[in-house]
C-alpha cells in the first residue's frame, strides 16, 4: 500500500464525486479517446461496409514497407547463400540437377533445418559455411518469416468470421469484436487449413512429378514439414526442387506459426478462467485495504478497476508502482490531479536537466 502522504488518490481523475459535472453526466456511458501519440491499432470504421474492411483489402493493395524490408532480407539471405553455394559445388556431395536450383534448394534445406543429407558439405569450408548459414537461416524464419505468414493469415480473418458466422449479420464494430475476443482461435483454425492444403498439394506434387507412390509421398511431406528430414525420401529432380524451394519454406513456418497459436490459445484460456475467479469472487474489507492505493480509506472507481486487474494477472505491481511514480513526477504542484500548467512545468524541467 502506498504512503499516506498522499492526500488525494493519484488515480481519483477518473471520477470526481464533488464536481457537478460528473454529477450530471453519471447516468452517461465514459468514453476515453486514444491518446494521439500512442501507436494506433487496427480500427474497423462504422461508415465502411464488410467488403471493404481495411484488413482484408490491404492483402491485395500496396505492401507495407514494413514488410517489404521483410522481403529484402529474405532476398539478401537467399541472395547471398545461393552464390556461396554456387562457387562451391565442387564441395558438396549428392545428387545434383540444375546448378542454381540446387544452390537456392541446399539454402531452404538448410535454414529451415530440414536437412534430407540428399546434399551435404564435403570439404572444411563447405562446412563451415553451411554452419553459419544455419543460425542465420533460423533467425531470419523464426523472426522475419514468421511475422510476414502471420501477417497473410491475419488478412484472411475477415472471411473466416463471415464464413463461421453465415447466418448473423454482422456489422463492422461486430467484426472488430470478434477479432479481439477470438483472434487466436481463428488463427488456429487458419493455418490448420493452410497446412492441410499443403500436406494435400505437396503429396499431390510428389506422385505425378517424383513418382512416388501415396505413403511414400505423405512420409515424404510429413518428415519435411516437421523437420525431421530423414533423407530417404526428398526432392530429386531439377521440377521438384524449384518447388520444394516454396513448399518447404511455406510449410515449416506455417507449422511452427499454429503451434506457437496453439500456446497462446492455451495461455488464453488459462487466463479467462482468472479473470472468471476473480470475477466471481465476493468484495471483502481485506480486498478494499488492499486497493486502497494511496491509503485516504475510500477506494475511487479508478483504485478498485487497477486492483482488479492486478488480481487477473494483467498487470502487476511494479507496473502500479513505475505509473505512480511517473504520475508523481509529472504531477509538479502535489495536487493529486494532473494538468496542462503540470505538464510544462516537468517538461520545463527536463529540459533544464
Amino acid at each position: 500500500m502506498e504512503s499516506n502522504d498522499t492526500k488525494q488518490s493519484l488515480l481519483s481523475g477518473l471520477v470526481d464525486p464533488t464536481s457537478p459535472k460528473s454529477k450530471e453526466n453519471a447516468s452517461k456511458t465514459r468514453r476515453y479517446r486514444h491518446c494521439k501519440s500512442a501507436p494506433l491499432a487496427d480500427i474497423l470504421p462504422a461508415e465502411i461496409g464488410l467488403n471493404s474492411l481495411p484488413r482484408f483489402e490491404s492483402l491485395f493493395g500496396k505492401p507495407h514497407p514494413h514488410y517489404l524490408r521483410l522481403a529484402a532480407y529474405l532476398s539478401v539471405y537467399l541472395s547471398a547463400g545461393t552464390v556461396c553455394f554456387y562457387s562451391m559445388q565442387s564441395q558438396i556431395k549428392g545428387k545434383k540437377t540444375n546448378g542454381i536450383v540446387d544452390s537456392v534448394y541446399f539454402c531452404i534445406v538448410t535454414m529451415t533445418t530440414v536437412g534430407y543429407g540428399d546434399l551435404v558439405p564435403d570439404s572444411v569450408l563447405s562446412k563451415l559455411l553451411a554452419c553459419a548459414f544455419v543460425f542465420v537461416g533460423m533467425a531470419v524464419g523464426g523472426l522475419i518469416l514468421s511475422k510476414a505468414a502471420d501477417y497473410l493469415v491475419e488478412k484472411q480473418e475477415i472471411l473466416l468470421i463471415k464464413a463461421l458466422h453465415i447466418r448473423h449479420k454482422l456489422g463492422p464494430m461486430d467484426m472488430l469484436k470478434e477479432v479481439e475476443i477470438n483472434g487466436v482461435r481463428y488463427k488456429c483454425i487458419l493455418f490448420v487449413i493452410i497446412i492441410l492444403v499443403l500436406i494435400i498439394v505437396g503429396t499431390v506434387f510428389l506422385i505425378l512429378v517424383e513418382e512416388l507412390d501415396f505413403i511414400d509421398s505423405f512420409y515424404c511431406i510429413c518428415s519435411t514439414i516437421t523437420t525431421l528430414g530423414y533423407g530417404d525420401k526428398s526432392f530429386s529432380t531439377t521440377g521438384g526442387r524449384v518447388f520444394g524451394i516454396f513448399w518447404i519454406l511455406t510449410s515449416t513456418i506455417s507449422l511452427g506459426q499454429f503451434y506457437l497459436h496453439l500456446a497462446q490459445l492455451n495461455t488464453e484460456k488459462r487466463q479467462m478462467k482468472l479473470v472468471n475467479w476473480v470475477l466471481s469472487q465476493q468484495i471483502t474489507s481485506v480486498d478494499l485495504e488492499a486497493a486502497d492505493l494511496d491509503g485516504d480509506g475510500d477506494v475511487s472507481a479508478a483504485e478498485f478497476i487497477v486492483y482488479k486487474l492486478r488480481e487477473m494477472g494483467k498487470i502487476c505491481q511494479e507496473d502500479i508502482s513505475l505509473l505512480l511514480k511517473e504520475f508523481e513526477d509529472l504531477d509538479v504542484d502535489q495536487s493529486g490531479t494532473l494538468s496542462t500548467s503540470d505538464i510544462i512545468l516537468a517538461q520545463n524541467t527536463q529540459t533544464k536537466s
